[in-house]
């Protein structure tokens, strides 16, 4: 892994001290926007305020569930109002109410894709993989892969060359020896090149 110095928040972080984990080398965060077609989190905008006021690179999520993925979308981007430099991502994993369906992935990222020109970075990991059953999906293929495996070595989805980003740790699991000061217990994630790729890059 070449680049460690992302996580990734909601309001389970509480109120966090961005400035701390700013001064301590930390570059880019993102954060939980929108979950289903109704629910927005409840700390969205302040860790974004917070995170902007701070000079991090900022992105935003969307936590999938069943049901109508373009509804979804819409639902997300009124939330967010991403401007060209928010990364936009659709995170794909099991739920307590079930998964989304493929087709509603699909749906989702063609509809962002519609609406800012790019395609959204797809968080998945063994869900992705299960929904997937080892058949590419060529259209979530176009999204950049922010892949979710708390280990040592990367096992990629279907439909993958290689992964853009990575959830190597919930500071718990294969937990990193650098703690987010201000912020910590945060999933952490690393990037697929060097800190100025990154900020090169953003959003993705």
């Amino acid at each position: 892994m070449a680049y460690d110095g992302i996580f990734d928040m909601s309001h389970w972080q509480g109120t966090p001290d961005l400035a701390n984990a700013k001064a301590a080398g930390f570059a880019a965060v993102i954060i939980k926007a929108t979950e289903g077609t109704t629910i927005a989190d409840r700390n969205f905008l302040a860790n974004l305020a917070g995170a902007t006021r701070n000079g991090f690179l900022t992105g935003a999520y969307h936590f999938g569930e069943p049901g109508n993925g373009i509804v979804q979308a819409d639902f997300f981007l009124s939330t967010v109002n991403p401007t060209p430099r928010t990364l936009v991502a659709l995170d794909f994993e099991r739920s307590s109410s079930g998964t989304m369906t493929i087709q509603a992935a699909v749906d989702f990222v063609t509809h962002i894709k519609e609406q800012l020109g790019r395609w959204p970075v797809l968080y998945g990991g063994a869900t992705l993989k299960e929904q997937l059953n080892h058949q590419p999906n060529m259209i979530l293929s176009n999204c950049p892969l922010w892949l979710a495996q708390y280990a040592t070595t990367a096992v990629l989805p279907p439909g993958w060359q290689q992964w853009t980003l990575w959830q190597f740790s919930d500071d718990n699991s294969n937990k990193p020896e650098n703690p987010v000061p201000g912020v910590s217990p945060v999933d952490r994630d690393g990037f697929n090149g060097t800190a100025e790729e990154l900020a090169a890059r953003w959003p993705l």
